[in-house]
């Protein structure tokens, strides 16, 4: 029989068989107390501590009734043969996910980081107010289970705003508030019941999605894209027995390009022929920095066989982690069950604040200020670069909210994101975008977060690492 050092503090707050207790399961979880082992009787533990027999019961029962020991009647208390919480068998490492893509979460955006929206330029004060609003609502709200597929506030407000802004007509009872874009993907995966099929993707494509596809046990065929999007007749030649296809037709990811209307047209075609889905990606639509973006293709689709995804992780914040989906008319009812028991909106308190900020016309407004920043800032990036003139790095494109440069070093484009990263830069390796390899290396420059006063510093960094 073990014995353990117990030192009771009599005038402390917390009660006696309380600290009887947490020494006892101290000592089983370190492992100090081996499985098996018998503890002390109520009787013998009472007289060395000093304390009534039924302050030991308490503590002993609670161990009993938390599975730390085992109560034997007339034998005694023995600690329950359990695995120690301190064995190396149980210990895991605490592995960022996707670390090839991310370097770090929840820091501040770098100079030419990609897929995060302006921090300065933000509207602070004004979110602020209607984060307050929309949580107050909230705690005041009943205390039952909200819709799982978003609050309808919301979902009529986006469907509104999708009318407008990409010609897209569709009812508030096909629109599904989702975790973002992610969670948009996981929910249309599930409810089309395409797991284990195949899809056609774009080459390049966000890794994100291929990730995503391999985890649902998708097989991905990539179809490479032209100036007029992906090529539907290589596409429909290269997979026939595709069930899904998955595109960035408003402003392709990362290249830039709108796919065009016979394109369009064809890939429409060959879904409704092959009884198919298309998951429209509307990367970076609202964003469009020049000319007005072409309506959605969800907006063509007669035959309900496209999915429309969008998030609002580009426009207002990536910590809001808030996407939607627009389903056919016809999968409303298979959406929502799928919603209920697998993939249920976020807090209500973060859709309402969204709703407020789209229906008060606070959102439309946000994002014409942004056009006009990130065109300017793009700019300033263009003319940085030249003034720098580095042989090493040539401006290939602008695309969306990134500049588009090749790399003639000797090292790959994902060797000299590194290398950047030391400077506090952090460009992405267009690389990382291809099934294929790429023709040339090449590195993703987001203008989003720039503070134009040093710009000419990030670019002479920036060919410093080139080199």
């Amino acid at each position: 029989m073990t014995v353990l050092p117990i030192d009771l503090d009599r005038v402390a707050r917390t009660p006696l068989a309380t600290q009887i207790y947490r020494v006892f399961r101290d000592a089983i979880e370190t492992g100090r107390l081996d499985p098996g082992a018998k503890l002390p009787s109520w009787r013998d533990m009472a007289a060395q501590l000093g304390v009534s027999r039924g302050t030991v019961r308490v503590a002993y029962q609670r161990l009993i009734d938390e599975q730390f020991a085992v109560g034997a009647g007339a034998a005694g208390t023995r600690v329950a043969r359990r695995r120690s919480l301190s064995s190396p068998h149980v210990s895991s490492p605490d592995l960022a996910p996707l670390p090839e893509l991310f370097q770090t979460y929840g820091t501040p955006p770098l100079p030419f980081q990609m897929g995060v929206p302006s921090q300065d330029a933000f509207p602070f004060k004004l979110w602020s107010r209607v984060v307050a609003r929309a949580a107050r609502r909230a705690a005041a709200a009943p205390v039952s289970y909200p819709d799982p597929r978003g609050d309808p506030q919301l979902r009529k407000e986006i469907a509104a705003y999708l009318g407008i802004a990409r010609g897209l007509r569709c009812s508030p009872a096909q629109v599904f508030v989702t975790g973002g874009y992610s969670g948009a993907l996981g929910l249309a995966v599930r409810a089309l019941q395409v797991e284990g099929s195949r899809a056609l993707i774009e080459d390049p494509s966000f890794p994100i999605t291929r990730k995503a596809l391999d985890l649902a046990g998708i097989t991905a065929t990539a179809v490479p894209v032209d100036a007029e999007g992906l090529d539907v007749a290589c596409a429909i030649q290269s997979a026939q027995d595709a069930a899904l296809a998955i595109i960035t037709p408003g402003q392709h990811a990362p290249l830039g390009m709108t796919m065009s209307l016979s394109r369009r047209l064809a890939l429409l075609a060959w879904a409704r022929r092959s009884d198919a889905w298309i998951i429209e990606d509307d990367y970076l639509s609202e964003l469009q920095l020049t000319g007005r973006a072409a309506p959605a293709l969800a907006s063509l689709d007669h035959a309900g066989r496209v999915l429309h995804v969008g998030s609002f992780s580009k426009t207002i914040s990536p910590a809001l982690r808030l996407g939607f989906v627009v389903a056919p008319v016809g999968m409303t009812g298979r959406f929502g069950d799928v919603c209920a028991c697998l993939a249920p909106a976020p807090g209500l308190a973060l859709q309402g604040a969204v709703a407020e900020f789209l229906r008060e016309g606070h959102y439309i407004r946000h994002l014409r200020r942004m056009k006009r920043l990130y065109a300017s800032r793009r700019q300033a990036v263009l003319d940085g670069l030249a003034q720098v003139g580095s042989k090493s790095l040539k401006v290939e494109a602008t695309a969306g909210l990134a500049v588009i440069v090749s790399t003639t070093a000797s090292m790959s484009d994902a060797e000299i994101a590194g290398r950047a990263r030391s400077f506090g830069l952090a460009p992405s390796p267009l690389s990382q975008w291809y099934v294929r390899s790429p023709l040339s290396q090449g590195l993703l420059l987001g203008v989003t977060n720039l503070d134009t006063r040093r710009l000419a510093q990030y670019c002479r960094q920036l060919a410093e690492a080139a080199q």
